[in-house]
């Protein structure tokens, strides 16, 4: 295969641990892949490594002081990388020459980016699961409308997408996944329960920002990592599914698996139960989505069943982990909520990292976030936007303690 015929692919969020992980399955490939766009916030150094061993054609810092930075040192060097500033860039990007974007900024920083992926009609891997707990009706439409191919890359939801008939969310003919039409009962979406599966709550209040990101199966980011101990995480990605998969928050149903394992099953109407396993490694379902539908190596480790030696599976406690019964409200309620439910924990999950708030005060202040925003049954970009900018003002008016 000539350096024509390879595929093009645009990394949003290089720097972080998905942009990563899908470089090192990239680095596997070169007879396959072309890295041709970058992006981060502002971690110049990564970038800086990066574009020297992927020689994208463009590179972008959302934060125009590392853009500079980085364009001197890009200079210095001699590389050939066009260097650019400003999320509008990073939407250009999304939009650009390449055939695959990948979607992996955390939070709804990356909604307009992904947005304009979809709306460019491209393969859009997606990563960070808040644009669709957002926009998710609203993001399936686009890719109907443009012919976009939508792929998950959260290891959930591509363990789903792995064990129901093989078709993307939306394929290139704007056909969405339905699976009421496919014999499916429900949707099994495991989780491990983070590191505080079995701490008494009463010493929640006294959790520290490194043992809430000290998770005990995944490598991932701080905010990722505190989702995953509020379990916020598995109540997002049960909003995602809902969506994403067509089927009601009901028939979603949340088990606790420590080994973080088998990374989600579904259950079938004649009683068969599929479940996608593999090593606890992000690479295994960003090599999955990357190759599609073809099956490509990721570097993940074999799993070893001798060793493995047991599946524990539970029911989760949702007195422990209240912020699932917060997400499981949204996900009915339809609307606006999820993209208040998210914003507000953005805000709360931030508030903690800085050592503002205790950690067992995270849902409290989503709740109260909740409870005080205004609430629109229409999900148009405007309206879903406008709930964020109020829902995040609300959350930090109460952490400062203004009325």
């Amino acid at each position: 295969m000539t350096k024509k015929q390879l595929s093009k692919v645009s990394v949003l969020g290089s720097t972080g641990t998905i942009g990563v992980n899908t470089l090192d399955v990239i680095s596997m490939h070169p007879e396959r892949f072309q890295v041709y766009g970058l992006s981060a916030f502002k971690n110049v150094e990564l970038m800086f490594v990066q574009c020297q061993r992927y020689l994208p054609e463009i590179a972008v810092m959302v934060d125009p002081h590392s853009a500079e930075q980085l364009r001197d040192r890009i200079k210095l060097e001699g590389l050939q990388v066009e260097v650019r500033s400003g999320e509008q860039e990073v939407c250009a990007l999304a939009a650009g020459l390449t055939e695959t974007v990948v979607c992996g900024i955390v939070g709804a920083a990356g909604l307009m980016s992904t947005l304009a992926a979809v709306k460019s009609g491209k393969k859009v891997l997606v990563a960070n699961k808040e644009p669709l707990v957002m926009l998710g009706d609203h993001i399936i439409e686009l890719a109907q409308q443009h012919g976009a191919c939508l792929l998950p890359l959260d290891s959930e939801h591509n363990a789903i997408f792995q064990c129901l008939p093989q078709q993307p969310i939306v394929d290139r003919n704007g056909n969405a996944a339905i699976t009421r039409e496919q014999g499916i009962r429900k949707i099994l979406l495991t989780g491990s329960g983070g590191p505080f599966r079995n701490l008494a709550p009463e010493l929640f209040s006294e959790v520290t920002p490194e043992q809430a990101c000290a998770h005990p199966n995944w490598v991932m980011g701080r905010k990722i990592s505190v989702d995953s101990a509020t379990m916020m995480n598995k109540g997002l990605e049960l909003i995602e599914a809902s969506v994403i998969f067509g089927v009601e928050p009901e028939r979603v149903e949340i088990v606790v698996h420590p080994q973080s394992i088998m990374h989600s099953m579904v259950e079938y109407i004649d009683g068969t139960i599929l479940a996608q396993m593999g090593s606890p490694d992000m690479r295994v379902p960003i090599a999955n989505a990357l190759g599609w539908p073809d099956r490509i190596s990721s570097g993940a480790e074999q799993l070893d069943f001798a060793h493995i030696a047991r599946f524990d599976f539970q029911a989760p406690d949702y007195d422990r982990f209240p912020s699932l019964v917060l997400a499981e409200s949204a996900a009915e309620q339809r609307g606006t909520m999820p993209a208040v439910l998210n914003a507000a924990n953005e805000i709360a999950v931030e508030a903690f990292l800085n050592h503002q708030i205790s950690f067992d005060q995270i849902p409290v202040l989503v709740e109260k976030t909740m409870l005080a925003s205004s609430y629109s049954v229409s999900t148009d970009l405007d309206t879903v936007l406008e709930a964020d900018v109020q829902s995040r003002l609300i959350c930090e008016n109460l952490i400062n303690g203004v009325t």
